[in-house]
C-alpha cells in the first residue's frame, strides 16, 4: 500500500504525513516504513535501535519498523513499493542484484550495516568440533526467509556439503526459538552471523555455555575458491560471554535497501541524519560501530548501487569524490 508523505519541500511523496510539535509550530514530519524480520533475530534488534537513533536525532523523520519475515520478503515488498526501506542479509542481497534464480532487482542501498561472519554454535558440552562433526545431524539454520540459510548454503557448498541432504535442516518460524532448541537438545547446532546475534549471545549465556564452529583456514580457501564474494571477517574476542579467543570466519556485509523510486531529498536526509550520528548509534548497539559511511562504500558491490541521494551526501563529506 502506498500513502503519501510531506518533504520539507512540501511535496506528496511515500508514507504517512503526521505532524510533530517543536515549540508550538507543527512541522511536516516524513513516516519511512522500515521491514525488519522475525521476533528474536538480530534485524529486528538493529531495526527497532535504528529508528530511535533516527528518530530522536530528527524531529521530521519517524522511521517505524516492522516485523516480515526477513530478506527474502523484504525484497519483493521493497519491489512492489510497500516498503520504503528493507534490511537484506548480504548473500539474498548479493543474488538480487546479480540476478541469480531472477531478474536482476533495481533497488538501492541506503547504508551498509554489519558484516556476517557465519559460524554455528553448539553447547559447550558437546561433542562437536568442527563442520564435518555436524554431518548427519539436526542443525537449525535461521528463520525461514532469512538471509542466514542462504549464506550456509554457500559455505557448506564451497565444502561439498549440501545443507538439505547432509544435515537435518530446521527452518524456524522464529528467529528466537533456536537458542532453546539448542539448550534442550532437540538440535546439535544453531547457524547464525554477526557479531552481537541474539541467537549466539542466548546460547553462550545459558547455563551450558556455548563453543563456536566456523571454518577452518583449508576450509575457507575452499570456499572462497567456489565463492569469492564471501569475505574473511573476524568475530573479536568477547563478542560473546565468555568468547575470550577472536573467531576467524567468512561471510558478507548485510545492508538498508531502498525502494527503487525513494526520492533523492529523503535518501540525502536518511544518510545525513545517520551518519551524523554514528557514534550515538555505536553506543546504542554494538553491532551498530560498523555502520558507518565508510563502510557503506567499501561494502558495496558497486558503487551505483548506493542510492544518488547517499551518494550526493557522501560527496558532501569526502568519503567519495
Amino acid at each position: 500500500m502506498r500513502f503519501a508523505i510531506l518533504t520539507l519541500l512540501g511535496a506528496a511523496l511515500l508514507a504517512s504525513p503526521v505532524a510533530a510539535q517543536t515549540g508550538g509550530t507543527a512541522i511536516p514530519t516524513t513516516t519511512i516504513s522500515l521491514g525488519t524480520a522475525t521476533p528474536g533475530g538480530g534485524f529486528p534488534l538493529y531495526g527497532n535501535a535504528l529508528a530511535e537513533v533516527m528518530n530522536a536525532a530528527d524531529p521530521q523523520i519517524s522511521i517505524a519498523p516492522r516485523n516480515t519475515k526477513g530478506s527474502n520478503e523484504n525484497i519483493p515488498l521493497l519491489e512492489k513499493g510497500e516498503l520504503d526501506l528493507a534490511l537484506v542479509a548480504g548473500e539474498p542481497a548479493y543474488e538480487a542484484f546479480a540476478g541469480i534464480g531472477r531478474a536482476p532487482v533495481r533497488l538501492k542501498i541506503l547504508t551498509a550495516i554489519y558484516s556476517n561472519p557465519g559460524m554455528f554454535v553448539v553447547r559447550a558440552d558437546s561433542p562437536y568440533r568442527t563442520i564435518r562433526d555436524l554431518v548427519g545431524q539436526p542443525v537449525a539454520f535461521g528463520a525461514k526467509g532469512s538471509g542466514l540459510p542462504i549464506l550456509a548454503r554457500y559455505v557448506l557448498d564451497g565444502l561439498g556439503l549440501k545443507q538439505d541432504e547432509d544435515f537435518k535442516a530446521i527452518y524456524l518460524d522464529r528467529a528466537g526459538d533456536g537458542p532453546a532448541m539448542v539448550e534442550d537438545g532437540r538440535v546439535a547446532a544453531l547457524w547464525g552471523a554477526g557479531i552481537g546475534w541474539p541467537g549466539f549471545a542466548a546460547v553462550a549465556s545459558s547455563a551450558s555455555g556455548a563453543r563456536f564452529i566456523a571454518p577452518d583456514v583449508e576450509e575457507m580457501t575452499r570456499i572462497r575458491a567456489k565463492h569469492a564474494f564471501l569475505k574473511p571477517l573476524l568475530v573479536p574476542a568477547n563478542s560473546y560471554p565468555k568468547q575470550d579467543a577472536p573467531i576467524a570466519s567468512l561471510g558478507s556485509w548485510s545492508f538498508v535497501l531502498t525502494r527503487e523510486d525513494l526520492p533523492d531529498e529523503i535518501a540525502y536526509r536518511l544518510a545525513k541524519t545517520l551518519h551524523g550520528n554514528e557514534a550515538t548509534f555505536c553506543k546504542k548497539l554494538a553491532q551498530a560501530c560498523e555502520t558507518t559511511a565508510a563502510n557503506t562504500v567499501a561494502a558495496a558491490p558497486r558503487p551505483e548501487l548506493i542510492h544518488p541521494g547517499v551518494m550526493n551526501y557522501f560527496r558532501e563529506i569526502g568519503v567519495v569524490k
